[in-house]
């Protein structure tokens, strides 16, 4: 998954705000003022940052050696995927959901 296509379905999911206020080489998503979504440009393969169920992420990461605590990130809540075809386009779209939702329903 690319930058562009990455780019394409965040924005698709609702209304969305993306942001650079940690510097140009990250790209940061927002739905209701909150992160869902960060893209570290400057990194090569890509990286993401997306909140994820603490249980889930727990068990991602041990199942996938492409996914890591959040870095930068509260660990609990957040993961760091390297975008480095290990992973299907599906699967990925799928944890970008699933953070877009859990920050869409908090308050």
């Amino acid at each position: 998954m690319d930058l562009e296509t990455l780019h394409e379905y965040a924005t698709s999911l609702g209304q969305i705000e993306d942001c650079q206020p940690f510097g140009p080489e990250t790209i940061v998503y927002k739905t209701k003022g909150k992160m869902f979504l960060l893209i570290a440009i400057d990194q090569n393969p890509l990286s993401i940052n997306v909140k994820c169920n603490p249980e889930l992420a727990v068990e991602l990461r041990e199942k996938h050696t492409s996914i890591v605590p959040g870095f930068h990130m509260n660990k609990k809540h957040w993961n760091t995927i390297t975008i480095d075809n290990t992973l299907s386009q599906k699967q990925l779209k799928d944890f970008i959901k699933h953070s877009f939702e859990l920050v869409s329903k908090t308050k």
